[in-house]
């Protein structure tokens, strides 16, 4: 339970793709479950406190936000390596494979001490809610243990996520894999029991199937793996898909007789309305539509596209989006050289406009509202979260950064001058913000931060 409270504040949050709502003066107000029970635009401020005692909300604390500062939602990254927060920035350049195992497997190996998995993932949870990632879809490593330390560290410090074990079992060093298909399978069941024991109704953490990517995987663990959702319906599944030339060419190699990855997870059973894909940054016509039909979501991850795999992927996020495909936005974590979804949404207006250029004119660029909505709304239906996230509809939970913008707030952002409007302010923060703006940050109405920064503006 937490307190009830009454947000009298400029409001910005995304209805949909095509309209982003801004609102100068809204009151907004948070039940003690963490619910939005109310969201009333265009008030007089002076007369909040009349309208709560109407509403039946007499007493409610009412937390005015000052000059400068307003309310969006909390940031969702939907593609996120746990175990790589140690190691960002390593790499950079080097073609996927040959990343994976000269960087990669190796640091994801020393998560088979438990220490080394408490001392990191707490680390990176504090540094993923510091940034204003209030929904985190995490992928672990090979180690059952370390990956229900993961699932406990979110729990503890009040992070929504989805956590997974990484499936394994082959093309990876003997120090780093499952070791055996049934090992595999036994410790993802374990890691899903655990994770619904220690949140049984959900409600913050949730597991995740996570084959890493097919070359990883054989045929008998994809297999199981497609039991087990065909079992459960409603657990999520994430992995890698047309990430890059080389995968893309190991992929066919391993598996011949499918002619596209997407027939290959579709056959296993694990292409459906749950399953986040990640990168998606070469997709064929063919399997653009079945990605439609089978109604998946793409976890987009424009900084480490551009900086590992080899070359400058620019996935089509436009064509996504005309076709009615799910998008989010994805940090990648040591995929990358930032964890900030603001530098993702960043990315991705660049990568739409090289996009824009190598379409010929065909796929117009991202705007900010449009990158905005994918890390906040779009980012939770890719989740298939959005009936509890995203934005500020009621009855949805209280996930919500508060930002500041002016005075000891303003940080290195482009200064704000008196006769900016709040959608100019807005863009200036988009733009040229960091977490150092990001005052505030609450999920399901408890605040996280500054909890976990206590060098934090208060207000």
């Amino acid at each position: 339970m937490v307190q009830p409270t009454a947000f009298l504040a400029p409001i910005i949050h995304s209805l949909s793709i095509s309209e982003l709502e801004i609102l100068p003066c809204a009151l907004l107000v948070v039940n003690g479950e963490g619910k939005i029970t109310s969201l009333l635009k265009d008030v007089n401020p002076n007369e909040a406190r009349h309208i709560l005692d109407r509403l039946n909300f007499p007493g409610i604390k009412i937390n005015v936000l000052g000059p400068g500062r307003f309310l969006i939602p909390g940031f969702i990254d939907t593609h996120n390596h746990a175990p790589q927060w140690a190691q960002r920035g390593l790499g950079q350049g080097m073609h996927i494979l040959d990343w994976l195992d000269t960087i990669t497997f190796p640091n994801e190996a020393r998560f088979q001490d438990p220490a080394c998995a408490r001392r990191i993932y707490a680390s990176c949870v504090d540094g993923f809610l510091r940034q204003g990632v209030t929904t985190a879809s995490y992928y672990g490593s090979v180690h059952g243990e370390a990956t229900r330390i993961l699932a406990d560290i979110c729990l503890e410090k009040g992070q929504r996520a989805l956590v997974g074990k990484c499936n394994m079992s082959r093309n990876a060093p003997d120090f780093y894999r499952d070791a055996s298909v049934e090992q595999s399978l036994r410790v993802t069941e374990e890691c899903i029991a655990h994770i619904r024991s220690a949140d049984p109704g959900g409600q913050l953490v949730r597991p995740v199937l996570t084959p890493r990517f097919a070359i990883s995987c054989d045929d008998e663990l994809l297999r199981g793996l497609g039991r087990i959702a065909a079992r459960e319906p409603d657990l999520p599944i994430q992995t890698h898909f047309n990430e890059a030339e080389q995968e893309m060419q190991a992929t066919r190699g391993l598996f011949p007789q499918f002619d596209s990855e997407a027939d290959l997870y579709e056959h296993f059973g694990l292409l459906g309305p749950r399953s986040i894909l990640a990168h998606c940054c070469y997709v064929t016509e063919y399997e653009m539509e079945r990605l439609r039909a089978l109604g998946c979501g793409v976890a987009h991850c424009p900084v480490s596209n551009m900086t590992v795999g080899g070359g400058f992927m620019a996935a089509p996020v436009r064509e996504f989006l005309r076709r009615g495909i799910k998008v989010g936005l994805g940090t990648d974590s040591g995929g990358g050289f930032s964890s900030s979804i603001l530098d993702a949404m960043r990315q991705a207006m660049i990568a739409s406009h090289a996009r824009e250029v190598m379409s010929k004119g065909q796929d117009k660029g991202l705007r900010i509202a449009e990158v905005f909505c994918l890390a906040t709304l779009g980012g939770a239906q890719v989740c298939s979260l959005e009936d509890g996230v995203g934005n500020f509809v009621v009855g949805k939970d209280f996930d919500a950064l508060v930002v500041g913008t002016q005075g000891g707030d303003q940080g290195i952002m482009t200064m704000v001058e008196e006769h900016d409007s709040l959608e100019t302010v807005f863009e200036k923060f988009v733009m040229t913000g960091d977490d150092r703006n990001i005052l505030e940050v609450y999920v399901q109405g408890r605040l996280v931060k500054p909890s976990c920064d206590e060098g934090a503006v208060k207000h």
